[in-house]
């Protein structure tokens, strides 16, 4: 999609020029042209769909497409702030329509009412980027395989209490651009020595560098194999909130729903039993996630939304502008330890 992206070369205007000056400063001109190019769905407006929304439409992509079928309600609405007081009842996307496109008139910014699940494939692959938050583990593994087949850039977040992840598929070949300080040779007449061998790095001059990384599909990422035994030495450094994403997942398939503070004396156990289940499931012990994180996971928190939000956002504009190295491809966020970790999981 960002191939076509370039034939296109998308004309930016002054009125855009002066938008986007300092994010044309930032990444540079081509950059921003992508971006100005690309067309994003983001599916789910709960508290971390408005931040993402918030950053794409800032950032300035051509268009994006909000999709949410589910009404506004005092739960969902207390990190969302693109909803106005007083819009309980009303469609979360529809409701945050006006605000968000408030922030960037230049921005087409659309409001679709259908659930996604009801949507086929072929309306995912319209899209430069698919960003699901709030979705079944069912629906993010389809859109992800359906995307894969036509390069449409895949990303996947949530927010539960104080911790919140984000998951990225760029595909097998993802081609992106950073800015190294350049590398002076050393002059030709310059005396044998140590010090003349060593390159010398100009701080002041850069040089853009061409890479490419890989990803792996949604469903292989969540199935790793933890039997053999270099996966087992691993799991000493494997986020706790891996297996925690595992767990709420399940418990979003078994009940149609996330875990409420309103129902915490019914739902506390299930997610416990869940929680042995899944990593049992796996052949794993369940104190990798001991029994105090049903106390951490419930609801959303405006700030933990804010983090994953930002970070969800900042990894879109990147793929999609194909500037700097993406996060591959896992972001956990703990926001009791207030930190965040990288993680890849799936085949190497």
């Amino acid at each position: 999609m960002i191939d076509m992206v370039e034939r296109e070369d998308p004309i930016i205007s002054e009125e855009e020029a002066a938008q986007y000056d300092r994010q044309i400063r930032l990444w540079g001109l081509d950059a921003q042209k992508r971006l100005r190019g690309s067309r994003v769905l983001l599916v789910g407006l709960k508290g971390l769909g408005a931040e993402v929304a918030k950053n794409l439409i800032l950032a300035g992509v051509k268009g994006l497409t909000m999709l949410d079928h589910e009404q506004v309600t005092e739960e969902s609405s207390r990190a969302q702030f693109l909803i106005p007081v007083g819009s309980d009842g009303q469609n979360r996307a529809q409701a945050s329509l006006e605000r968000a496109q408030y922030l960037n008139p230049m921005v087409e910014v659309k409001a679709d009412t259908e659930s996604a699940e009801s949507k086929p494939d072929e309306f995912f692959v319209q899209f430069d980027a698919v960003c699901l938050t709030g979705c079944s583990r069912d629906l993010m593994v389809r859109v992800d395989q359906a995307c894969a087949q036509r390069k449409v850039k895949v990303f996947c977040g949530d927010v539960f209490g104080y911790h919140g992840y984000m998951f990225s598929d760029l595909g097998p070949e993802h081609h992106y651009v950073e800015e190294k300080p350049k590398v002076a040779k050393p002059a030709q007449e310059t005396n044998d020595g140590p010090e003349a061998k060593k390159p010398k790095v100009d701080p002041n001059e850069t040089t853009m560098v061409k890479k490419t990384a890989s990803f792996c599909r949604l469903k292989e990422a969540l199935e790793v194999d933890w039997t053999s035994e270099k996966a087992k030495a691993s799991l000493k450094r494997t986020p706790a909130d891996y297996f925690l994403l595992q767990v709420l997942l399940k418990f979003r398939t078994d009940k149609g729903r996330d875990p409420q503070p309103s129902s915490f004396a019914e739902d506390a156990p299930l997610l416990r039993q869940i929680r042995d289940d899944v990593l049992e499931a796996q052949g794993l012990n369940n104190d990798l996630l001991p029994d105090d994180f049903v106390t951490y996971c419930f609801s959303e928190m405006a700030p933990v939304c804010a983090v994953v939000g930002g970070v969800l956002g900042q990894e879109i504009v990147k793929a999609l502008s194909q500037r700097d190295a993406p996060h591959r491809n896992f972001f956990f966020f703990d926001g009791l330890k207030g930190s965040g970790v990288v993680d890849y999981f799936g085949a190497k």
